[in-house]
């Protein structure tokens, strides 16, 4: 689920159709993230890379696991030098647009629609690997966030799960209310995939696109009257009454989370991929999740779709093997295994299905994703919107009191114009 798109000029040393050459054999190089844990990946992967090479005699396959932390460097790196690049990598669904205007991904638009699995991705995942209606990768993984709260409070102060985002609230300040120990809700104002649910479901928007559906040039639109009910619906909840701004302006995703399974909330948000500290933490046997509610009962309030994908670059000179390769990597088995095995929610909707039946424990993260989730704006300025913190500083100015939501969208509204404008 990596975030910052790695920004920068078309790299000199590639032209613009990429590699001239697509050899049937040799060696393909592959990069993928290195997790924590990392051996059920690998258990994967080698079982993939050992069926392929089976497959196809006189090629080889060498997979070397990257940091995550250090991998715009490390892509950067390689777009900008194809002599030692790999053919195929691992990114972060945030990074696709950034890495598209480097040069360094490959079009597979064609591949991509011959191939048969491709009618079950879900659409949020399409869109991630999507870019001016040209298709850049293969989706691999997606993470969503849902509501966890504690049963054991709920069940003391006979409470139920909310149904609604109003409902959420006022739970949280009744919890708040009953025991001040504890936050009714964890909130961060730093937790920026965290808010965007409030504003999608109160009709608002990041941004809308200039240039109509196939994306392109962008506008904010926090500033829009929509937008603005769905910030201050988050803001609202930074206070004495639930999370003190004095403590929560600051709080990223992981803080809300480590305060809910340490037993210092009541609720929070969070993803699929914490359900592991979740379940390690003080919480263990007391918690349940159900997906955040909308605004109003039966829906569910939009997430964001995180995720990883698989791309080939373009000055790969094993570009057909490296198509294949990556439907491998990517595809209904694989992901199935990857699931089993680390716990990462396929792309396919009815493999998703599958795993849910498997582990009733990702099934409102899997009822989420089927509501329907939203992505952030398919440009390369949204890496550096998000590094900007342009969103978390809009959130603390609110709760600390030093601009109004109406003020402090126009302002976060106007700095992430003048990216977009670059």
């Amino acid at each position: 689920m990596a975030g910052l798109a790695a920004a920068g000029c078309a790299p000199s040393s590639s032209d613009n159709n990429g590699a001239k050459e697509d050899k049937k054999s040799g060696k393909l190089r592959v990069w993928l993230f290195r997790e924590v844990g990392n051996k059920p990946k690998e258990k994967v992967v080698d079982g993939v890379v050992d069926r392929f090479e089976k497959q196809h005699d006189g090629v080889t396959v060498d997979v070397q696991y990257i940091p995550v932390d250090s991998r715009a460097e490390k892509i950067k790196g390689a777009f900008n030098d194809p002599g030692s690049a790999p053919d195929v990598i691992e990114f972060g669904n945030t990074d696709t647009a950034g890495y598209v205007s480097d040069g360094g991904l490959a079009d597979i638009s064609a591949e991509f629609e011959k191939w048969g699995a491709a009618k079950d991705v879900d659409d949020t995942a399409r869109k991630s690997v999507t870019v001016n209606g040209k298709i850049y990768g293969v989706p691999l993984l997606v993470g969503v966030r849902a509501l966890y709260y504690r049963t054991d409070v709920f069940k003391e102060l006979g409470l139920k799960p909310p149904r609604t985002l109003g409902e959420v609230a006022r739970t949280a300040k009744k919890i708040r209310s009953e025991k001040p120990e504890l936050y009714g809700l964890a909130v961060g104002g730093a937790y920026t995939y965290g808010a965007m649910p409030f504003l999608w479901a109160n009709g608002g928007e990041l941004a809308r696109s200039k240039d109509g559906s196939k994306g392109g040039t962008f506008a904010s639109a926090l500033d829009t009257a929509a937008s603005r009910k769905g910030t201050a619906a988050y803001t609202d909840l930074f206070g004495g009454d639930n999370c003190p701004a004095a403590k929560c302006a600051k709080m990223s995703g992981n803080d809300t989370v480590e305060a809910f399974a340490g037993g210092k909330a009541g609720m929070a948000i969070g993803g699929d991929f914490n359900l592991k500290a979740v379940q390690e933490g003080a919480v263990k046997g007391k918690y349940g999740v159900v997906p955040l509610p909308g605004v109003r009962q039966g829906e569910v309030a939009p997430a964001f779709a995180g995720g990883n994908n698989l791309g080939v670059l373009r000055s790969s000179k094993h570009r057909s093997l490296s198509v294949d390769l990556l439907k491998e990597l990517a595809g209904k088995e694989s992901q199935k295994k990857f699931f089993e095995g680390m716990g990462f929610l396929p792309t396919f909707g009815d493999t998703r299905k599958e795993a849910a039946a498997e582990e009733p424990a990702v099934a409102p993260f899997v009822k989420t994703l089927d509501a329907g989730t939203k992505f952030v704006p398919a440009s390369p300025a949204w890496g550096e919107i998000d590094a900007s913190l342009i969103l978390p500083t809009m959130f603390q100015e609110i709760v600390s009191g030093k601009k109004s939501v109406k003020d402090a969208s126009r302002d976060a509204a106007r700095k992430m114009d003048e990216v977009f404008g670059k």
